[in-house]
């Protein structure tokens, strides 16, 4: 599966090849940043809370209200990869650049999530998942990049 997360406003908007919106990620500010993944019915399906952010960011997806799967980055600059932890599974999304991710569930590469710069300086992500191993919440991935390294990917 091809997706772009393309910032939008104070949210971003999930497109596949064709441009067609298949999620809406919104952002809502009570208590700190959530950010909530919605399908095009405007169901709401999980959700990602920057836990701390800086020199190694730390956020938390959420799903009915229930931590789903923590996410820890290693570092921004040595080894810009996050460490992902969940009940039933882990991520290792690995980078030598803070540009271009390669997606590892439970230790097989299933994907990759690169990030791109448009003329007016903003950031897209594409990421290109195996279609057998595609869920939900992987475009908050894209959403945690953006928190984590858009400034500096900008610069």
């Amino acid at each position: 599966m091809e997706i772009m997360v393309v910032p939008k406003g104070g949210g971003y908007t999930v497109q596949d090849k064709k441009d067609r919106i298949i999620y809406n990620i919104k952002k809502k500010s009570f208590g700190g940043q959530r950010y909530t993944l919605h399908d095009v019915s405007g169901y709401e399906l999980y959700s990602l809370l920057p836990l701390e952010l800086g020199r190694k960011p730390r956020l938390r997806i959420v799903l009915n209200n229930q931590s789903f799967l923590e996410m820890q980055c290693t570092s921004m600059f040595l080894d810009p990869s996050f460490h992902c932890k969940g009940d039933r599974m882990t991520f290792l999304l690995k980078s030598l650049d803070r540009r271009e991710f390669t997606m590892i569930k439970n230790d097989t590469a299933i994907g990759t999530i690169m990030t791109r710069q448009l003329v007016s300086g903003d950031l897209i992500y594409e990421m290109v998942i195996d279609d057998k191993e595609f869920d939900d919440f992987y475009p908050l991935f894209a959403v945690a990049f953006d928190k984590s390294f858009g400034e500096i990917n900008k610069g």
